[in-house]
């Protein structure tokens, strides 16, 4: 019989711990357990960051790691083109005809993908409009032979296959099937069975189409058919009929999710298709949704946007691997002792410091966190809020501000932390509120916000060195109550409120001048902020005049990507920590917010299980 050894060119080593493996089927002894382990693969669904918009009936195409998406309904016809990088997603360029129940050439590339038909509405319309993406715009090819929405595509830019789908206004359902060469298209085989809202993935010469809708019998069919090149043949049955399903993969390597059932209710079940038949996979969508677009194979696939019960923008990974991935998360912390907006901040997520800010008056209490729970700390020598903070949990810098002692003013007063009490620091040389923090103690930075007897805004940065504040470059863009984080040298301001209104604006600084960055996804104010320039973390805020938000988005040092929302959507709120390891508290919601909340990035680890003779 085959050895061990003769599989893995290797014996069975023995570890007091279990290592980490370096290949499926790797065995070994723990001597600590006292028994055999191995690495297995297994599938599962994980989190993702979510799209910038919500929407269903949207295309499709390139790998998990690098995919695309576009179209789509918000409600109402969507133009609209998001990126993925593995982690999050951001804008690219619009379509040059807004659509959905589009289809798309599935088997394509972030950078050479395809948009065929669609609809658009009032009144609903069907389109013939072919696009083809580049990476970066959308440029016209092709039309399609016969207008239709509801559609399915397989293949690439260059080779692609559109067939089945409804024409708006009518009853009969199509066979037709096209192929485009990546100028024109030009008849194919025709469907067996006619239907919409079908599935379909792999190549224009061996391509797959399955589930759909063909009223009035089948609410949700489970015929697969498989195509060749020239004819469709029937493949192997789905074990359950639904239609509006997810696509991913290629005709021997397939994989079906979501969609909604006969009953009409949405379906988060899973099936891969081998070439020949569809078993049922122990891993289902954590959403139950319909009509989202698919990307990537049938061991790496993604799911994005759909319906839900709304319109929806979640983000959902499929692996087929030996290592078990847990999407990145916000997850609930210790409360606040006093709820609190417009507060300070500092620290990190096991050490972060809350101080000052408003309840129903300015506070001057300070609260310490632990990692699990908060306590108190020191309280500060001037209540105020919507000032200015950063440093550390026993270094902390808090300056400007409001006091509203008793009515509204702008503080010059700077305050120094040393883990017990405060202190005074060096006045400001402009006092002024909604105000950026960044740095720490011994090298902060107050960027922007509100100055003067008006007040107005300012674009003024000043640096303090431990004593005493000094005039710095001032910011392109003046604004208050902006999102930022960073050091006195390698700084990033984001968001707030402009001369010009609400602004996405980046701005990075290097010690003497800012320069602009990537735009935030969403525009926002009254945003928390963690991490360093080249690596950072936004979540919440407020979109005028009154919408909470619970978007996060991550910075690169380049561009911002959609990260993991919060639970509770909120701005004004303290924020600390890093990329991967933040802390959201306080805040206004409805209600002012004690609520903490701790970031944590997506972690894989060995799916190590246990050899046992049962």
């Amino acid at each position: 019989m085959t050895t061990y050894k003769e599989l893995f060119g290797k014996y069975v080593k023995n570890y007091s711990s279990d290592p980490t493996a370096d290949a499926e089927g790797q065995v070994w002894y723990n001597s600590t357990s006292g028994t055999f382990k191995s690495v297995l693969a297994t599938a599962a669904w994980s989190s993702g960051s979510p799209l910038i918009t919500g929407r269903d009936s949207l295309g499709g195409a390139g790998t998990q790691a690098l995919a695309v998406v576009f179209g789509g309904f918000v409600p109402g016809n969507s133009a609209l083109t998001e990126e993925y990088n593995g982690s999050g997603w951001a804008a690219g360029g619009n379509m040059g005809t807004a659509r959905y129940a589009l289809a798309s050439a599935t088997n394509g590339s972030q950078t050479a993908a395809l948009a065929i038909g669609g609809q658009t509405i009032p009144p609903a319309t069907s389109k013939n409009n072919t696009e083809e993406y580049d990476g970066s715009a959308w440029t016209a090819g092709g039309n399609l032979g016969t207008a239709r929405g509801y559609l399915a595509g397989a293949g690439i830019q260059t080779a692609a296959l559109a067939f089945g789908g409804l024409i708006s206004g009518g009853t009969a359902l199509q066979t037709g099937t096209e192929e485009y060469d990546g100028s024109a298209w030009t008849a194919g085989g025709a469907l067996n069975t006619g239907r919409n809202n079908i599935a379909g993935c792999g190549l224009q010469t061996a391509a797959l189409g399955f589930g759909g809708y063909a009223p009035p019998g089948a609410a949700g069919l489970t015929a697969t058919e498989e195509y060749d090149g020239s004819t469709w043949a029937t493949g192997g049955s789905l074990n359950t009929g639904r239609r509006g399903m997810g696509e991913a993969g290629i005709q021997t390597a397939a994989l079906g999710f979501g969609g909604y059932s006969p009953a009409l209710a949405n379906v988060t079940s899973t099936e891969n298709y081998d070439g020949s038949v569809w078993t049922n996979s122990s891993a289902s969508l954590s959403v139950a949704v319909r009509r989202s677009a698919g990307a990537g194979s049938n061991t790496a696939a993604l799911s994005a946007g759909g319906f839900s019960t709304t319109f929806t923008g979640k983000t959902e990974e499929f692996n087929f691997a030996s290592t078990i991935i847990t999407g990145a998360a916000w997850a609930a912390g210790g409360s606040l002792t006093t709820a609190r907006q417009l507060l300070g901040n500092a620290g990190t997520q096991t050490a972060g410091l809350a101080f000052g800010g408003f309840t129903t008056t300015s506070l001057n209490t300070t609260e310490e966190y632990n990692g699990s729970t908060w306590g108190p700390g020191g309280n500060m020598g001037t209540a105020r809020y919507n000032f200015g903070s950063c440093g550390t949990q026993t270094a902390g810098l808090g300056f400007g501000g409001n006091p509203y002692t008793p009515s509204p003013s702008l503080s010059t007063a700077t305050e120094e932390y040393n883990g017990s009490t405060w202190s005074p620091g060096g006045s400001l040389g402009t006092g002024r509120l909604g105000i950026a923090g960044a740095g720490t103690q011994t090298a902060g930075l107050a960027i922007s916000g509100y100055a003067g007897g008006a007040p107005t805004l300012t674009s003024a940065t000043e640096e303090y060195d431990g004593s005493a504040w000094t005039a710095g470059g001032n910011v392109n863009t003046a604004r208050n109550n902006a999102g930022s984080l960073g050091i006195q040298t390698a700084a990033l301001v984001f968001g707030g409120n402009s001369p010009g209104g609400l602004t996405s604006a980046t701005e990075e600084y290097d010690g003497s001048a800012w320069t602009a960055g990537g735009n935030l996804n969403t525009a926002r104010l009254s945003l928390g902020g963690a991490g360093i320039q080249t690596a950072g973390l936004t979540f919440g805020g407020q979109i005028p005049p009154s919408t909470k938000v619970a978007n996060a988005e991550q910075y690169d040092g380049t561009s911002w990507i959609t990260s993991p929302s919060l639970t509770t959507s909120r701005q004004a709120l303290g924020g600390a920590g890093t990329q991967t390891a933040g802390l959201a508290f306080g805040g206004e919601s409805t209600t002012v917010q004690t609520a903490t909340e701790e970031f944590t990035g997506e972690t894989t680890a060995d799916n190590v299980k246990t050899i046992t003779t049962s």
